[in-house]
């Protein structure tokens, strides 16, 4: 009789997160998805949360929130990965941040803890634009951003969720470190304009400082917490050190990434970028 493997998906209700609960259900597995809206509930800064939901589990998909950049993240990563040990959860999936150098010690905890570990260092989602972050400034028609001229290869967060899952499942990716991107190198700007004519309506890109960026998200009442991921990200990251293409993603699932041209199309017949109501 064959024992089926038990997954913990955290973040169940971010980005990668809901994709990864979703593809592992889709393929009959035992999923239980947390957030620290569900129940039973999970929230990083609640540690007396973590051992109800790692009852009864042999593999977890770990996201942490905010960023594994913020201060303190290695300890908590290491006393989290110490815990799933302990209820028998030894595999760890972990999605971390392409060229964040401060998330590297949260990833040394993970190796170093026991774990048979796999980590997915990710660049800019193509969801960003989609889902939340700048999603209200585009529908409005102007995304202003410090980052005019800077290349990215935006990555999706279905290509990253089917990578996570892939190395969940096949004990041929523990013990490895992915880069994931996208196959293009695009601007802040010309991501925008690849939206625009997908909408079939005008947005424009504005460049901006970072301290301009920073005031227009406190008056739109982002915590402080998340500004001070987004300053990081557009001051330290977001400098051309991920402008090349990896092919990591194409090693993991056999196919190419998704371009963010196929994303745009494909989101703008959903009315996502309309202008809002």
């Amino acid at each position: 009789m064959t024992v089926k493997t038990r997954f913990l998906v955290l973040g169940a209700t971010a980005k990668t997160g809901r994709r990864v609960a979703e593809q592992l259900q889709n393929l009959g597995h035992s999923v239980r998805a947390v957030s620290r809206s569900t129940t039973p509930s999970f929230d990083w800064t609640k540690p007396n949360t973590w051992d109800d939901v790692l009852r009864d589990i042999d593999a977890v998909y770990v996201t942490f929130q905010p960023d594994l950049a913020a201060p303190g993240s290695d300890q908590i990563i290491a006393d989290f990965a110490a815990r799933a040990l302990s209820h028998g959860a030894k595999r760890l999936v972990m999605l971390s941040g392409r060229g964040e150098d401060a998330a590297q010690d949260a990833e040394r905890t993970l190796r170093n803890s026991g774990a048979d570990w796999t980590v997915l260092r990710a660049n800019w989602f193509f969801q960003n634009f989609s889902e939340d972050l700048f999603l209200p400034y585009l529908q409005n028609g102007v995304l202003a951003l410090p980052a005019g001229d800077i290349p990215e290869p935006f990555v999706d967060a279905d290509d990253i969720a089917e990578c996570a899952v892939t190395a969940l499942l096949d004990p041929a990716h523990i013990g490895k470190t992915y880069e994931l991107s996208g196959p293009d190198v695009l601007t802040f700007e010309e991501a925008t304009a690849i939206i625009a004519s997908s909408a079939n309506r005008d947005i424009a890109f504005v460049p901006i400082t970072l301290d301009q960026l920073d005031a227009g998200l406190e008056q739109d009442g982002v915590p402080d917490d998340v500004r001070g991921l987004i300053r990081y990200l557009f001051s330290e990251v977001l400098d051309g050190r991920n402008k090349t293409p990896t092919g990591d993603i194409e090693q993991i699932l056999g196919r190419k990434p998704k371009p963010l041209r196929t994303y745009a199309h494909e989101a703008a017949q959903t009315g996502v970028w309309g202008t809002p109501d």
